[in-house]
């Protein structure tokens, strides 16, 4: 998503070096690409993990590509938000196009040179596209709240952090300050319903502390 900014920390380095180490002989031993999804609720550092987990593939030399669920939801985020604010049952998976990023993870992965995607322009609330380069990526990592829910997926992360934990989290990264509003604490409940019942898909778990932990489903 154009304008968005993430914050890659040092927790969220040495989780990727935890994650990148139980992952990379069954990614070297996989013919083809390796999909890899990071899931959890907002502001819980989906984002940043995913990029940092790229980063420690890099140090393999197992070249990898992040795919942002953000890029995918039916509306842009100002419009999106009035779309929940006139009918709170608006929220949920339905509102992310997840079936053509299902779509585009399974090009990527079948070995496609390049990609045409959805592009949010975050300031001007508005969705174009884009193609992007494909060709070449070892693993592909698709993060978002939803993203567990992608078909043909390798390994499921999921980080194990409610949205009252990652309040401060939001804080730094304050999109908009719209995001902090009473309303926004009640979406976020909604989501926090439905993205933790997607813990039981997940191969890893980051908890709350973001230390590492094998998951209910086995690799």
């Amino acid at each position: 998503m154009q304008g968005d900014s993430i914050l890659v920390e040092e927790h969220h380095r040495k989780a990727a070096v935890e994650i990148v180490s139980r992952l990379e002989e069954v990614i070297r031993n996989k013919p083809n690409g390796f999909s890899i999804t990071v899931a959890g609720e907002s502001g819980s550092g989906k984002s940043e993990t995913a990029q940092a987990i790229v980063d420690e593939l890099a140090k393999y030399n197992i070249p990898g590509l992040v795919l942002g669920q953000d890029d995918y939801f039916v509306h842009p985020p100002k419009s999106n938000d009035k779309a929940r604010r006139e009918d709170i049952g608006w929220v949920g998976s339905g509102e992310v196009r997840l079936e053509l990023m299902s779509q585009h993870v399974e090009k990527i992965l079948a070995g496609a040179e390049k990609i045409k995607k959805p592009l949010v322009l975050y300031q001007e609330d508005r969705i174009e596209s884009e193609t992007i380069n494909t060709k070449g990526f070892k693993v592909l990592v698709a993060e978002g709240t939803y993203t567990t829910l992608l078909k043909g997926i390798d390994a499921h992360i999921f980080i194990d952090r409610t949205f009252e934990q990652t309040r401060s989290h939001r804080q730094k990264r304050m999109r908009d300050a719209s995001e902090l509003d009473p309303f926004i604490d009640r979406v976020l409940e909604i989501e926090h319903r439905i993205i933790s019942a997607n813990r039981a898909k997940a191969h890893i778990i980051i908890d709350s502390d973001y230390q590492i932990k094998a998951g209910p489903a086995p690799l």
